[in-house]
């Protein structure tokens, strides 16, 4: 083997990132490395590539132990990696990207012809005919990634880690890209190749590894795994033959309830394929699939965090123009993202302070909420959503993670909003904070608020949801309603492409 890595260990304050994990990879093979969120996989390469240092295990490169302690050391190794933003610089040309920090010298000065010649020739072989001296910023991603890929190439030249190169792509960019790893896998280099992309895993790689929770859970051929059974390995879940009971009572039929918010061929290149949503009053509607495959993405261009290239809103009133979250705050939408740290709470402001947050934007910073209306509000949500907490003016940063996603649900409820998007609403919270938040969005659909929720707990979508979109692909593939609501036929929607789930079921 090129790379063998046996019992690799890494943890983080007491908590384990890695626990014992075994991985290979053969010179001239594409290795898929696959795995949802947390699942340990930017870890085991950022021990493979010096940026962290394991606790346990070993490494070994061509029969000889490693132990890279930088990044730089992984290169002279023969270990280089290209990630999905390209970490080059924009604003040089190809040629000086491809040789920074060894240009060719003649008299002590950097010989400009030569590092032209040099630069063409590290091209060479990779179907780029551009012009090298001109400014790497002016070139589509998908050549940004070839030249990051060339340059990494020309580094290491053993070992290629390629973390999420297609994420930006569009169909055409990634068949370039494919071109070239399959010319790199040929010429007999190992390659690690990193996606949430199902289908691009299966086009270019020839074995799979997926990792969860840390823990190596499956190696096998590409050719002989079965794309369900990949999927169950990702997410946990062992499918039922029968047809699973729908936690709690059965949904009442949205039929006859009026449409609430219409969207018609939402969409945005390299982001999501065009969509068509019909929300309707006191209905969840879940978004389920594999974490990339576009379902915040989908959030995210109806609440106008990212812009809509094509399609419409309307309510009952016509349309509506959700062109930036201002707008879409005004137009009765919330929205409760998945990472709530860096993208939900403000750490350094009080309880009263966040929840008030969304209500005093609305109104403008020119007319302040009364404090004494602050304070009502704040123990009014405290009280209602149970935030223990010692007090209104307690930082945030100060609470569990539970009760911070219950000051953030309190944000919006203050707000009244008529359509409220949950993205992940019970990720990393205890057991009975998770309980309380479903109990909660139930209690909110009963009111009739519309709601759509995203979560990688497909029973907890089942429990909640009224309908399921399944997104795959940057693409809404299947909606499921009624009986069709089972973990089997989720994944199996995830699973098998251009088919019918409920076929596949």
């Amino acid at each position: 083997m090129l790379l063998t890595v046996k019992n690799l260990s890494k943890s983080f304050l007491g908590s384990r990132a890695l626990d014992a994990v075994d991985f290979d990879l053969a010179a001239g093979e594409v290795h898929a490395l696959l795995g949802e969120n947390g699942a340990g996989k930017s870890t085991l390469i950022k021990c493979l590539t010096g940026a962290y240092h394991r606790d346990a295990g070993t490494i070994a490169l061509e029969g000889e132990a490693i132990d890279p302690r930088s990044t730089s050391q992984a290169q002279d190794l023969g270990i280089g990696t290209v990630y999905q933003e390209v970490n080059l610089l924009p604003n040089l040309t190809v040629a000086q990207n491809l040789t920074f920090g060894r240009e060719p010298t003649r008299f002590g000065l950097i010989d400009a012809r030569a590092r032209t010649r040099l630069a063409r020739e590290m091209l060479d072989g990779y179907g780029l005919d551009i012009d090298v001296n001109r400014d790497l910023g002016a070139y589509s991603v998908a050549i940004q990634q070839i030249v990051a890929i060339a340059r990494a190439v020309s580094l290491s030249g053993k070992v290629l880690i390629l973390d999420e190169p297609t994420a930006s792509l569009d169909a055409r960019e990634v068949e370039m890209l494919f071109k070239v790893v399959r010319d790199l896998r040929d010429r007999g280099l190992g390659i690690v190749f990193i996606s949430h992309f199902l289908d691009q895993v299966f086009t270019i790689s020839d074995r799979i590894t997926v990792l969860r929770n840390g823990r190596r859970i499956v190696t096998e051929d590409t050719a002989r795994i079965d794309r369900v059974k990949l999927i169950e390995h990702m997410l946990g879940h062992a499918l039922e033959s029968e047809v699973e009971a729908r936690a709690g009572a059965a949904a009442p039929e949205k039929g006859g309830r009026p449409i609430a918010f219409s969207f018609r061929n939402i969409g945005r290149q390299g982001v999501i394929e065009p969509f068509d949503l019909d929300i309707h009053e006191g209905e969840v509607v879940g978004l389920a699939g594999l974490l990339g495959s576009g379902r915040t993405e989908s959030a995210e261009l109806l609440y106008g965090i990212r812009t809509a290239q094509t399609g419409e809103a309307r309510d009952a009133n016509g349309p509506i123009n959700i062109r930036n979250p201002r707008a879409a705050i005004a137009a009765g939408f919330g929205f409760a993202p998945e990472d709530r740290k860096t993208d939900g709470i403000v750490a350094d402001l009080t309880i009263r302070e966040n929840i008030v947050l969304a209500l005093q934007a609305s109104k403008g910073w020119m007319r302040p909420i009364p404090r004494a209306e602050q304070n009502r509000l704040a123990d009014e949500y405290i009280e209602k959503l149970d935030i223990r907490t010692t007090g209104r003016e307690k930082l945030i940063g100060e609470l569990s993670g539970g009760n911070q996603q219950k000051v953030i649900l309190a944000r919006w409820l203050a707000m009244n909003p008529r359509f409220l998007i949950l993205d992940e609403p019970t990720r990393g919270i205890d057991v009975g904070a998770h309980a309380e938040i479903v109990r909660l969005i139930r209690a909110l659909n009963e009111k009739g608020m519309s709601l759509l929720v995203i979560s990688s707990e497909l029973e907890e979508l089942i429990a909640v949801s009224d309908r399921i979109i399944v997104v795959r692909d940057r693409r809404h593939v299947a909606e499921l309603a009624g009986d069709q609501m089972t973990t089997d036929t989720i994944v199996r929607a995830i699973a098998a492409p251009d088919a019918n789930p409920e076929e596949a079921a």
